[in-house]
C-alpha cells in the first residue's frame, strides 16, 4: 500500500509549480485528478512529442495523474468541478486569487461547506502584501528572489539559472506544506486553507546561506555565502577534462597540500581553519586550481578516492539514464505505450520499505473526464454536454473510456 492510497487530489494548476506537487502527491500513491481546460495544460504543447499534447515537458511532471476537461466559462463545468471537489481530500490551485469568487471555489466558500477540505493556494505572492495577486513566472521569480544578483556577483553578468528552479523548489515546498495539512487533519479532523506563495519560498531558500552576516544587527557582515558566491568556484579544469572536487574539512585540506607538495599552505594563517579559509576562499580555490589542472582527472580521482577527499567526474545530462549507480537502483524507469512506443522517466527518489514508488503514464488530454465525472455522481445525460463543451479534444480519449 502506497503512503497516499486512498486520498484524492483534484488539481487545477498548471505548468511546473503546481503539476510537479500533485506529482509527487500521485507518486506518493494518491489519486490525482488533474482539471484542464479544452485547450490543456500549455506543457502539452512544449518540447518534442510524438504524439500531439503529450510533449516532453507535460511527461516530465505529470504521471501518475488523471485528466479531466472542464470549460470553466460555462455554468454546467462549474458545478461538475463542485462535484469533484467534494469527493476530494485537496483542491490545489495556482489561479490569481481575485478570479477564485466568481467560480464559488475561493477559500472561504468551500471550507464553509467542506471542513475537512485541504485547500492549497499556490500563489506567486503572498496575500496581504504589496504584490499580492500579481502573476508571476520562473524568470520574474528567480529575478526578484535573488537568484539573478547572486549570479551577477558572482559571475559579472545577471543571469537566470538554466533550470525552471523557482517552479521546481517551490512544488517541493507546496507538496511538504499540503501533507504537513493533511497530517493536521488526521489529529483534529479538520481541513484549512494552505498558502504556498513563490516569492516568499524562493526567498527563504535563497537565504538558507545567503542572509550570512545579516542575521544579527547590527550587522556582522554582507549578505551572501562567500564560499558559494566565489567566481572561483567550478569545476577544477584538470589536464583532460573537468573535477567536481570539494576538499572541505581541516583534515582534507592537510591532506591535499602534502599530496600537491604545498605542505607549508596548511600552516598559512588563510587556510588554518574553516573561518579563514571562508575568508579567503578566492585565493583558496585558485591555488587549488593551479595545482589541479597539471594531472589527469583519473589521477585526481583517485588520489582523493585514497585521501579520502570528496571527488566525481562531471557528467553530462545526456549520459545520466547510462549512470551505473542509477542504473543499479533502478531510478530510470521505461514505460511501453501502445502510441508513444518507448518512455524513460525518472522516478521519485524516495524508496518505501526499499521499493521504488510506481510511474504511470501522464494522461492524454480529457482521458478520465466521463470516468471521474461519473464517479463524481454525474449522470451520462449531464456528462455529456461537457464533453462536447471540450471542442472535440476528448477524441482520442474517447475510445479508452468506452473500453474501461
Amino acid at each position: 500500500m502506497l503512503p497516499l492510497e486512498g486520498l484524492t487530489v483534484v488539481d487545477l494548476t498548471s505548468v511546473v509549480f503546481g503539476p510537479l506537487a500533485s506529482q509527487i502527491l500521485g507518486d506518493y500513491g494518491a489519486t490525482v485528478i488533474k482539471v484542464e481546460p479544452p485547450e490543456g495544460d500549455s506543457t502539452r504543447r512544449t518540447g518534442p512529442a510524438r504524439e500531439e499534447g503529450m510533449a516532453a515537458m507535460f511527461l516530465g511532471s505529470n504521471r501518475n495523474k488523471q485528466s479531466v476537461v472542464l470549460d470553466l466559462r460555462q455554468a454546467e463545468a462549474q458545478a461538475a468541478l463542485q462535484k469533484l471537489v467534494a469527493g476530494a481530500d485537496v483542491f490545489m490551485h495556482s489561479m490569481r486569487p481575485q478570479k477564485l469568487a466568481r467560480l464559488g471555489i475561493d477559500p472561504q466558500t468551500l471550507l464553509a461547506r467542506l471542513p475537512r477540505l485541504v485547500y492549497a493556494g499556490l500563489h506567486g505572492f503572498a496575500q496581504g502584501g504589496p504584490y499580492a495577486g500579481k502573476p508571476a513566472y520562473d524568470d520574474v521569480i528567480q529575478g526578484m528572489s535573488g537568484i539573478a544578483d547572486l549570479m551577477q556577483q558572482q559571475g559579472g553578468q545577471a543571469r537566470y539559472l538554466p533550470m525552471v528552479a523557482a517552479d521546481k523548489t517551490c512544488g517541493h515546498v507546496a507538496a511538504h506544506a499540503i501533507l504537513a495539512a493533511l497530517m493536521r487533519r488526521e489529529r483534529t479532523g479538520q481541513g484549512g486553507f494552505v498558502e504556498i506563495p513563490m516569492f516568499e519560498a524562493m526567498v527563504g531558500f535563497n537565504l538558507v546561506e545567503h542572509l550570512y552576516g545579516q542575521h544579527f544587527t547590527p550587522a556582522l557582515g554582507q549578505a551572501g555565502y562567500p564560499r558559494a558566491m566565489a567566481a572561483s568556484r567550478r569545476p577544477y579544469a584538470t589536464s583532460d577534462s573537468y573535477v567536481a572536487m570539494m576538499p572541505y574539512t581541516d583534515a582534507h585540506w592537510l591532506r591535499f597540500f602534502a599530496e600537491a607538495g604545498r605542505p607549508e599552505l596548511a600552516r598559512d594563517p588563510r587556510f588554518e581553519s574553516i573561518a579563514q579559509r571562508t575568508a579567503h576562499i578566492e585565493a583558496l580555490l585558485d591555488i587549488a586550481a593551479e595545482v589541479i589542472r597539471g594531472r589527469s582527472s583519473a589521477h585526481w580521482l583517485e588520489t582523493c578516492e585514497r585521501l579520502e577527499i570528496p571527488a566525481a567526474p562531471i557528467t553530462r545530462l545526456a549520459d545520466l539514464p547510462a549512470d551505473p549507480h542509477l542504473q543499479a537502483t533502478g531510478f530510470f524507469q521505461r514505460l511501453d505505450d501502445p502510441a508513444m512506443g518507448a518512455l524513460t522517466f525518472p522516478a521519485n527518489p524516495v524508496r518505501f520499505d526499499g521499493q521504488r514508488l510506481p510511474v504511470r503514464m501522464p494522461p492524454r488530454l480529457g482521458e478520465h473526464t466521463r470516468a471521474c465525472l461519473r464517479a463524481a455522481g454525474l449522470a451520462d445525460a449531464q456528462i455529456e454536454p461537457l464533453l462536447a463543451a471540450g471542442n472535440g479534444c476528448h477524441a482520442s480519449s474517447t475510445m479508452n473510456e468506452k473500453a474501461q
